[in-house]
């Protein structure tokens, strides 16, 4: 105990010496010494441990006071030389503002990015200035910061044009650029100078000191103390549970406090966990140690004397303070940066920024945090030293990447992530690369890392340890350090920049050479692969490179120089990688069709091959830029073109392009799925523009240097078909018969996709260079022809674009050329649609489509021309030319060994198949013909320019065989196809192509037959008759469509028809079978109320009755199908119910929850904080089959549990169930009861001052009765003097049990459902017996019917007819239920509850403790009064009638709630009178005496208000939704039919007249005192339009528990408006024993367990419902494509939608929530195993 006694004197010692204390003198002392260092150091020596670290907790309050007074005060008035507030002042004034803004974001602060105007997507600027700039009207991309990383507003190389706000516009007024020093004195310069040295050196020595136990010279404190901290470090190996078991452990402490040391170790880096002597620590570190050892390297744990960690707190302070006092000037932020950048004593590298960078991977998190924001508010936002900062970062960049590779935590927390600030300004990586070659630099310290190769020095990932994967990981930042230093093109290159660019290219073509033929395969026959190979590092790695490759070839592309050298060096870099593959492989020569050519053997589906090719794809890139360049033919004497060898070329892409088609056809089977998804990721719209396009642009590039025959050899030599094809009777069917089955199906396939290549090598020519297009003429095809299959949102046309480095796709410059947006309703996304003129580009074989794709796009297609009555063919579309180097290509097209295969496909499809040919081989040879044709149509329209037609496609393919086989020509075999019968699916296509043969045969002798300068004429000519043919076409057609829409129309009819019938056959099937139940809906057809009076009443002795004898009514259970009538003594019947707690009319949300089992629930309080509300989804079973189904459930839930312990969708043990038909969440049944009709009239009704007198009477026998009954209970003995008897009034009998008049079920039911109601809206166990079951019954009832009255108003629905059937029976039957629940409760009880409510009414002095008018809600009152009152009645037998009561009950209950409203909501200011008719005026003269008469009853509390309209407007305004409330209850009581009126919306008169009260309500004004506010709907809380203003507000909101830290996933109420801190181990509370996170804890104080919250970072809304249920929904902000973004991934500015959050706010409104989470978990597994109860 000693230590602590001094600790607790030793601060009043302290005080006065702090007291004493003057900052102006110490500096004066300071100005004065010749050392200064050495007396600084002193001063901080002396003080700094008597401010910092005095006890086990690390920030008290008094160190933020004190540090600044006695440690930061003297160096400001050393640095100003007078007071610091002034002379700090001063500065700020002299300074010119900068016009960087340099803000840096916050975790979650939203930064924008200008689509339009940003040089790379790193461009990004802070909300204000984002406001304040023209990019706000551009297309912007939001999202979220991850922290880090500034404001690049004024930053002119960032932006291409507005690279200013408002805010940071620069002066032209002031000279430019002058030297900010110049505004300081040389006095102060030097003074600036010395406490900067001296403060950084000392911060930079204490930040990575690394000795415990003692201190750099000349900062040993005079008096050591023995005190030390164990500290704990972060690392990103161990998990929160992992450390907070070992801290639970190792100082035993508990858990909360644990989990506050875990997240303060997360977030700070380090953090003390145990303060005292060196023993005591060292204990706790050998703790920790040995725990966390197991698995990993153990956490890092250090012991330290308590004044280095006292000094290294001030260190973090003193580098803060430094950021803060150079934002006065920027002539400080410029002598800072001289100051950090000096070089020291040792030479390179020894300058403080240096020895910071270098011990970067040393510091914990903390620290590392505090300097990198230094630097960022001082070398990066000076343009000099920026630059200096740079050459200095990429001089050590090899060792600060190994640094970061080798430490572990995360890449933000490193100083390699300072990266991204200075790559990516256009003119600091130029001069990077050419001064400091870092281009070459970065691609060779990515090879070192990767030091895995095998035997010919390719990359090998396989067996990679867990250790290589993570480093693997890291190392890909180097990828993306490579990415932003080539972001943007060189518009001028200097000689130093080509030689130091090619350099890094040779590097490249280094790098890529490892990776060429990377990852083998070997086709597997005979058993499957063993282990699947590891496949994913090689495509991570090619996907990572993908962007640098389209890179480096854009960069080739800009300079002409640059690109021949790149292309050379590409080419011998492939031969050298060529040369060692050809071994073992043997020449053949190949003949066919006349021609012959030499190859070598090789088989796919035997030897190894490889789908990793960068360096041919690399080379195919540049070849088709020296045709874009046009660089081919200007400078042909600089290339090697000569030399090249097209079979060597063309030999690994082709292999690769046959491996596909093998894996198509099945071939590759048993290599299992590892290759499945390599063939995917080759296709994919991520790799493919690197992988598969290149690998088609280099047969493009091969085919066209080679004799196309030769070409066509070599293919289907490797694609294993050249045997089917050679054979000299191949046309006659080679021998198949006898081949195995597969192999055929196999074959078929392999001549599918060859066929297929064929297409894609003549008919791709949208890549610039290989076809006269531009680059956005590539995406309006992409986009055509995704379209094609269907209409797509935006962002599924995104995910099918390629991204070029920045994040773009090109699209919005051509989608509106080619589509027509349609917007959402209130579901769904918009959707583009493709322009019907777009549709001819439409290419079958477009070579992006997947096979599915394809199908779909065909169908489509088909479907749309067969709609607009044309043809169904879909020819090949006309092409774009060929550039000149590739130009050859077309002559594919009619190479004998082409029209040889297509001649053998439609030889083999004379005959019907017999699977040996298929479908679509002939689909795509009548294709490749038809390209034929097109192409050659195209040549001759080009040729009347210039004549030179050498493609006569017409004429090869008329030509017959030669002379032994005289096979027919191609021409003749189509002419016999089209009639033959089993090609009906392609008659289309053939009568298409013969068309066009005998156009093109026409068109050839015009040109041939007319002399050059007539031929116009002749064409026109031709062009008429075409003409006339196409008009007959036309009428054709039209007729055809008339005759069409006729026998559509036919069948329309009949089909109405039939249902008509079947309706009416059906009659009962349609009404709902429930209907019957409630006479309301059938009655009002026949308005004919069998009373003598028209008017219809619901209440009163004049009630409307049901004419006769009762209606039956028949319903059918849903679970056995048996019809059954309801009686009283009958089966029970029962609807599926479900009751849940609710908050939504709520108009205080800050009353606490009452104590369960204290509490007394018989008067509902106005503000209706609490209610029960019932619902149900209409249908009805048997009692006995849902007793049978729940204890099926229960048994499957038993079962369940034992197996697998998720949640579902429905908890059991609350008595929870799916309805059996529609899946509704249930926890209850209601019971079905008739109408009772009651006969027994008094031909005089008292009136209701005799009716009070008679219940007055009554209700004193039976208080005296209870009493007596109650005192024999307690002793017997009759003690009761006091007490007189009070003889009952006539025809009252005390001693009468009434008779129970339901079966047994129905009374089994009845007490379920009071039960349960009990249970869940008082959270209490079940207990039939409690005499508050029925009072909860009347409430729920009471509830419910407000919330429904509430719907109708907010949907502004009339009050009748307008409730769907399902909420209709759910409030008959619960007010049904209400009136018939007394019976099963004990009748004492249910009496003496009745003698309390009507005490509130009409005062009783033997009823104790009745509360204030005031604070009853009058509809529960009269709800309850009107369900108790038949118990008190069955006593009666004197022939009062029960209707009497229950008018005189409304009639009570009416003035009451007029008095509560007159003297709780009278207006304040009067606002102007209106005239109003005499009927008014009555109402307004009645209003202002009975207001006066309050007033003299109450005195001077009341106001004194004049003007009777507006008391009058007042109460009907607040009277209006009790007496709609009334009228829905005694509708569903009394059955008595709506009035026609109320099934509009205006509804006064009829109201009061329905409701048998005068429209002038003050004359029922007998006997006052009463109150209630308006009552208005809740409503969700208001959303901003524009989704950032939401950002923002979460991004500055801390999480409440940990002090100021920012909250990782803030949540907001869209009940109440609270933001909470969601998901996160600081926010947890018990509730009912169980840790849950804050969402959960909320909905529980705030919504009764039901919340709905807008999780602000995902965009997403989150239901919640009890501890267990929670699903995700749509949330209601759109981007202006009318899609939700959740996730914020795309970043496309959000609005919010009006009718999407009305969407939601019905929901719940209709209590609608839970039951949405049921479907959604009954829908998704998926959902049932996120824990909600955390979030």
């Amino acid at each position: 105990m000693a230590a602590v006694e001094t600790d607790r004197d030793a601060p009043s010692a302290l005080c006065s010496e702090f007291l004493n204390f003057s900052a102006k003198d110490t500096a004066a002392k300071w100005l004065q010494v010749s050392n200064l260092p050495k007396e600084v150091y002193q001063h901080l020596a002396c003080y700094v441990p008597k401010i910092y670290c005095l006890g086990p907790n690390l920030n008290p309050q008094n160190e933020d006071l004190l540090a600044p007074l006695l440690l930061q005060s003297p160096l400001e008035w050393y640095l100003c030389g007078e007071e610091p507030s002034v002379g700090l002042a001063k500065l700020e004034q002299n300074n010119q503002p900068s016009q960087l803004c340099g803000h840096v974001f916050k975790v979650g602060e939203p930064t924008y990015s200008c689509r339009e105007c940003a040089a790379d997507p790193t461009c990004v600027l802070c909300m204000q200035c984002f406001l304040g700039s023209v990019h706000k009207e551009h297309r912007y991309r939001m999202t979220t910061s991850g922290g880090g990383g500034f404001c690049d507003c004024g930053d002119t190389e960032a932006w291409k044009k507005g690279p200013y706000c408002q805010k940071h516009e620069p002066n032209i007024s002031d000279s430019s650029q002058k030297d900010p020093l110049a505004n300081l004195s040389d006095e102060m310069i030097a003074r600036t100078y010395n406490v900067f040295s001296i403060i950084l050196k000392y911060a930079v020595d204490m930040l990575t000191w690394e000795k415990e136990d003692e201190l750099p010279e000349g900062l040993e404190p005079p008096a050591r103390g023995d005190t030390y901290y164990c500290m704990l470090f972060n690392d990103e190996v161990h998990t929160y549970e992992q450390v907070i078991y070992t801290l639970q452990k190792a100082v035993n402490c508990t858990q909360k406090e644990a989990v506050s040391f875990a997240t303060t170790v997360d977030r700070d880096g380090r953090k003390s966990v145990r303060f005292g002597d060196f023993q005591f620590c060292e204990q706790a570190k050998s703790v920790i140690v040995r725990n966390t050892s197991r698995q990993t390297k153990p956490l890092r744990v250090q012991v330290m004397h308590s004044s280095v960690v006292a000094h290294q707190c001030f260190a973090l302070k003193a580098l803060t303070w430094l950021g803060q006092i150079i934002r006065y000037s920027d002539a400080l932020r410029r002598i800072l940066c001289q100051v950090g950048l000096q070089r020291g004593p040792e030479g390179e590298n020894s300058s403080l920024v240096d020895t910071l960078m270098l011990c970067d991977s040393k510091m914990w998190k903390g620290a590392r945090n505090v300097y990198h924001q230094l630097f960022m508010s001082s070398l990066l936002m000076d343009t000099k030293y920026k630059k200096l900062f740079a050459i200095q970062f990429a001089k050590n960049y090899e060792r600060l990447q190994s640094d970061y590779v080798k430490d572990d935590h995360d890449r933000e927390f490193s100083v390699t992530d300072l990266s991204v600030q200075m790559f990516t300004v256009p003119s600091l990586a130029r001069m990077l690369i050419t001064e400091e070659n870092l281009m070459t630099t970065i691609i060779r310290t990515f090879m070192d890392h990767l030091r895995h190769r095998d035997l010919h020095g390719h990359f090998q990932f396989e067996r990679y340890t867990a250790q290589q994967a993570f480093k693997f990981r890291r190392v890909q930042s180097l990828i993306g350090d490579l990415k932003y230093v080539l972001i943007s093109r060189p518009t001028e290159w200097t000689d130093q920049l080509r030689e130091k660019y090619l350099e890094g290219f040779s590097a490249f073509l280094e790098l890529l050479k490892c990776m060429q033929g990377m990852d083998p395969v070997v086709r597997q026959v005979g058993q499957h692969i063993e282990m699947e190979p590891e496949w994913e590092a090689a495509f991570t790695l090619q996907m990572k490179l993908t962007h640098i490759i389209s890179m480096m070839q854009e960069w080739c592309s800009s300079d002409e120089r640059v690109l021949i050298e790149a292309y050379k060096k590409c080419l011998s870099a492939l031969t050298h990688c060529h040369s060692g593959f050809t071994d073992g492989e043997q020449p053949i020569t190949l003949s066919m069709c006349g021609h012959s050519v030499d190859t070598i053997r090789y088989c796919v589906s035997q030897e190894k091959v490889s789908i990793h090719l960068p360096l041919s794809r690399l080379l195919a890139g540049l070849h088709a830029l020296l045709s874009k360049t046009e660089v081919a033919y200007r400078f042909p004497e600089l290339l090697p073109l000569s030399e090249l060898s097209p079979p060597m070329l063309i030999e690994h892409p082709l292999r690769c392009l046959v491996l596909c088609a093998q894996v198509h056809a099945g071939m590759w089977r048993r290599n299992g799925f590892s290759l499945v998804n390599q063939i995917y990721y080759y296709h994919n719209v991520k790799c493919r523009v690197e992988m598969f396009d290149k690998d088609l642009s280099m047969l493009q590039a091969g085919a066209s240097m080679m004799d196309p025959n030769h070409f066509l050899m070599i293919m289907l030599s490797r694609f294993e078909l050249y045997h089917i094809f050679s054979s000299a009777d191949c046309r006659k069917r080679y021998n198949r018969e006898n081949a195995n089955k597969d192999v055929v199906q196999q074959n078929n396939t392999l001549i599918e996709e060859m066929l297929h290549l064929v297409i894609m090598i003549v008919g791709e020519r949208y890549t610039a260079g290989v076809g006269q297009v531009e680059c956005f003429d590539e995406i309006r095809r992409e986009i055509v022809h995704q379209l094609c299959i269907r209409p797509m949102a935006h962002s599924e046309l995104v995910k099918a674009l390629p991204e070029n480095e920045n994040k773009e796709t090109g699209m919005e410059r051509v989608i509106d050329s080619v589509a027509l947006f349609k917007k959402p309703g209130v579901t769904g996304k918009g959707l583009y649609k493709l322009r019907p003129e777009s549709a001819k580009m439409f290419n079958l074989y477009f070579h992006h489509y997947s096979r599915a794709d394809q199908s779909k796009a065909e169908e489509a297609q088909r479907k749309i021309k067969r709609q607009n009555g044309e043809d169904s063919v879909l020819p090949p579309p006309v092409l774009p030319r060929f550039c000149p180097l590739f130009a050859s290509l077309v002559n594919i097209l009619q190479c004998d060994v082409l029209l040889g295969i297509l001649g053998a496909v439609l030889q083999w499809a004379m005959e019907p198949s017999g699977g040996h040919w298929s479908e679509s081989m002939l689909q795509r040879v009548l294709h490749l013909i038809g390209m034929g044709l097109v192409e050659e149509q195209q040549h001759l329209l080009s040729s009347a320019e210039d004549n030179d037609t050498n493609f006569n496609f017409t004429l090869k393919i008329s030509r017959p065989g030669e002379a032994p086989a005289n096979t027919p020509s191609i021409l003749a075999l189509l002419e016999t196809l089209q009639n033959a019968p089993h090609l009906e699916v392609h008659k289309d296509m053939i009568r298409w192509i013969l068309k066009t043969v005998a156009n093109i045969k026409t068109t050839r002798e015009c040109t041939a037959s007319a002399p050059p300068s007539d031929s116009s004429g002749h064409s026109q000519e031709e062009v008429s008759i075409g003409s006339t043919v196409r008009d007959k076409d036309k009428a054709e057609r039209k007729r055809k469509a008339e005759m069409a829409r006729l026998r559509r129309e036919k069948i329309m009819a009949q089909m109405s028809e039939m249902q008509r019938h079947f309706i009416n056959e059906n009659k009962e099937l349609f009404q709902q079978s429930l209907e019957e139940l409630d006479p309301s809906t059938s009655s009002t057809l026949e308005h004919s109320p069998s009373s003598c009076d028209s008017t219809l009443f619901c209440v009163g002795p004049r009630r409307w009755r049901a004419g006769g004898s009762d209606r039956r009514q028949v319903v059918t259970c849903i679970l056995c199908q048996e019809e059954q009538e309801i009686r009283i003594d009958g089966k029970a019947m029962v609807l599926a119910a479900f009751v849940q707690r609710s908050t939504v009319m709520s108009k205080n949300r800050k009353r606490p929850p009452h104590n369960p089992d204290k509490y007394d629930p018989l008067f509902m309080h106005p503000d209706l904080s609490f209610g029960t509300h019932t619902g149900s989804c209409g249908h009805i079973m048997h009692s006995h089959c849902w007793q049978r189904y729940f204890e099926a459930v229960q048994a499957k839930e038993q079962r369940r549990q034992q197996r697998l312990r998720v949640h579902t969708s429905y908890d059991v043990e609350n008595g929870e169930f799916l309805c059996p038909l529609c899946e509704c969440l249930s926890n209850t049944v209601i019971p079905l009861l008739k109408f009772k009709s009651i006969y027994c009239f008094l031909s005089e009704q008292p009136d209701l001052s005799q009716w009070l007198n008679i219940t007055s009477l009554q209700m004193k026998a039976l208080l005296s009765a209870h009493r007596k009954a109650k005192a024999a209970d307690a002793d017997g003995v009759d003690d009761m003097d006091g007490v007189n008897d009070c003889p009952p009034p006539d025809g009252f009998k005390l001693d009468y049990t009434p008779k129970n008049p339901y079966s047994s079920t129905i009374k089994e039911m009845l007490t379920t459902f009071g039960t349960a109601t009990y249970k869940v809206g008082l959270k209490v166990h079940p207990n039939e017996q409690d005499p508050r079951v029925p009072i909860m019954c009347w409430g729920s009832c009471a509830y419910t019917i407000q919330s429904i009255e509430r719907l109708l108003v907010d949907e502004e629905k009339p009050l009748f007819g307008s409730l769907p059937c399902r909420q209709d029976d759910c409030l008959s039957s619960l007010t049904r239920f209400g009136s018939a629940c007394w019976t099963v409760s004990s009748h004492a009880t249910v009496q003496n509850h009745f003698i309390r409510l009507l005490a509130a009414l009409v005062p009783d002095p033997r009823v104790e403790n009745t509360p204030c008018i005031l604070d009853i809600d009058m509809f529960h009152l009269l709800v309850s009064l009107v369900l108790s009152h038949p118990a008190v009645f069955s006593l009666d037998s004197s022939g009062l009638s029960a209707d009497t009561a229950q008018l005189h009950f409304l009639h009570l209950v009416t003035v009451a709630h007029i008095v509560q409203i007159l003297l709780s909501s009278v207006p304040e200011e009067v606002q102007m009178e209106q005239e109003s008719g005499g009927a008014e005026r009555e109402e307004e003269e009645k209003v202002c005496m009975f207001y006066n008469t309050l007033r003299t009853h109450l005195g001077s509390g009341l106001r004194e208000v004049d003007s009777g309209w507006h008391l009058w407007c007042c109460v009907k305004a607040g009277i209006l939704p009790y007496l709609r409330a009334a009228a829905l209850f005694f509708h569903y009581l009394n059955g008595a039919p709506a009035p026609p009126e109320l099934h509009s919306v205006g509804e006064w008169e009829a109201l009061c007249g329905y409701l048998c009260l005068p429209s002038n309500l003050l004359q029922l004004f007998y006997n006052n005192r009463d109150k209630a506010s308006l009552k208005t709907s809740n409503h969700l809380i208001e959303l901003p339009g524009d989704y950032s203003a939401l950002i923002n507000q979460a991004s500055s909101f801390t999480c409440p528990k940990s002090g100021g830290d920012k909250s990782r996933a803030p949540t907001l109420c869209l009940v109440c408006g609270a933001m909470l801190c969601s998901q996160s181990y600081c926010c947890q509370s018990e509730l009912e024993g169980v840790d849950v996170g804050a969402c959960t804890a909320h909905t529980f104080a705030c919504g009764a367990g039901v919340g709905i919250f807008l999780r602000v970072r995902e965009s997403q809304v989150l239901f919640l419902a009890g501890k267990t249920k929670g699903c995700f929904y749509a949330p209601p902000y759109l981007d202006d494509y009318g899609e939700t973004d959740q996730g914020l991934r795309r970043g496309n500015p959000l609005h919010l939608c009006q009718e999407r959050y009305r969407k939601i706010q019905k929901l719940w409104r209709q209590h609608s929530i839970t039951e949405e989470i049921g479907h959604a978990q009954e829908a998704n597994q998926t959902l049932v195993g996120i824990d909600w109860q955390h979030l």
